[in-house]
């Protein structure tokens, strides 16, 4: 017997609808499949973006924590860096990537190739041949074992060699699929990439429809903007493999003028059973594929404003330094700015969407995101500094000490 779909293709879908085929896509509604663990969420997920901020955790260790509750580093390290399961390359942004989407990128690596720089960076042809020499007489190098990674500037002033390998992982001649501490190891793709994906090369049509095809599924419902930014490709790219994506159009109520005008698309798979089950409670990552997405965030969760204030300058930040909305019963319904002191955790600011009104059940929200995040990273106590509004202090406290 055949299941009909609960939703017709161009037919409207109601906000709440559609922003809980969102959350089922991001694997933030319902069981978490715990048998696949962190390789699952990766692949659910499609891309894990990488930051070098780390207040819990570094921002790759929040996403699975984020669906899956208390991981060990371990297991996200053997996921992301064991050598065989992903790789690291340019998508949204610096992320992640599940093995089985090389050959997807192909037309990035051609774009590359062919603009034959990288971020005006500049190297020389004996440098860049130095890089590839070396990986192929010595095996895996990170940018200090192949002769240093930066001059003797900040941080972001990189050495010829460092430049001249991050060009080759543009390009492809090199890949990245481990990491010592949080240096890349560099090597060549025919030792690490199975010889079946190496040897698939898409034409760029081909490519850019696996990535729309990819973005639909990942984010359950998006606008032509929202598939755009999902692997940063351009509207004449979405344009030209939306009819033949699988992608089918729907529109969503109360999603406003623009995405109207845009147009809006679904994974057909999602629009096949309402989706159900259990609402994760969670602090997530600035950086988390739900929301790194700042005008879709506010779309898909009535307005809810969220930035990344780290490089904002400390006077003129509203909600902190790293910000991590809180999600509980579907909504984004908080902020917190987290940091560690020894065993505590401590809040530096904290803030609830309802202001003073907050109910109980979004207190208990809270104290239940702070407490697991707190055992998670071994600390055994919680102090909260900065309220937005001290009326909830005393409630919260108390729900924090029980």
């Amino acid at each position: 017997m055949t299941t009909q779909p609960t939703f017709l293709p161009g037919t409207e879908l109601t906000a709440d609808e559609a922003r809980r085929i969102v959350l089922a896509a991001q694997s933030l509604l319902g069981a978490p499949d715990r048998r696949a663990g962190v390789p699952g969420v990766l692949r659910s997920l499609g891309a894990v973006q990488l930051d070098t901020i780390s207040t819990l955790a570094r921002s790759h260790e929040l996403v699975p924590y984020a669906r899956l509750g208390p991981v060990g580093r371990p297991a996200v390290e053997a996921a992301y860096w064991r050598g065989d399961t992903a790789f690291e390359y340019w998508s949204h942004a610096a992320c992640v990537l599940p093995m089985s989407t090389w050959p997807d990128f192909a037309f990035r690596r051609r774009h590359h190739r062919e603009r034959g720089h990288l971020w005006g960076h500049q190297v020389t042809p004996e440098a860049y041949a130095n890089v590839l020499n070396r990986l192929r007489a010595e095996g895996p190098l990170t940018a200090t074992g192949l002769g240093g990674a930066k001059n003797r500037g900040e941080w972001w002033d990189w050495s010829e060699t460092k430049v001249a390998a991050e060009r080759a992982l543009a390009f492809g001649d090199v890949v990245c699929v481990r990491r010592e501490g949080w240096k890349r190891v560099y090597d060549l793709p025919e030792r690490v990439i199975p010889a079946a994906l190496l040897a698939e090369e898409p034409d760029d049509a081909e490519c850019v429809r696996r990535l729309v095809a990819l973005a639909g599924r990942q984010l359950g419902v998006a606008t032509r903007a929202d598939l755009m930014d999902q692997y940063r490709l351009t509207r004449a790219q979405v344009d030209a493999a939306l009819p033949d994506s699988g992608l089918v159009p729907v529109t969503v109520a109360g999603w406003g003028e623009r995405a109207a005008k845009e147009g809006t698309w679904a994974d057909p798979a999602a629009l096949a059973a309402a989706p159900r089950g259990r609402h994760r409670t969670t602090l997530l990552s600035p950086f988390d594929a739900l929301v790194w997405d700042r005008p879709r965030t506010a779309r898909v969760f009535g307005g809810f404003e969220h930035r990344l204030e780290a490089y904002v300058p400390a006077a003129k930040r509203v909600h902190g330094y790293f910000v991590m909305p809180l999600l509980a019963g579907g909504r984004l319904i908080g902020r917190v700015d987290p940091a560690r002191e020894g065993r505590t955790l401590v809040a530096r600011r904290l803030s609830f969407e309802a202001g003073p009104k907050v109910t109980e059940r979004a207190l208990t929200a809270m104290a239940d995101a702070l407490r697991e995040a707190a055992t998670w990273v071994g600390c055994e106590n919680i102090r909260i500094e900065h309220l937005t509004h001290e009326t909830t202090r005393a409630p919260l406290n108390a729900l924090l000490t029980t």
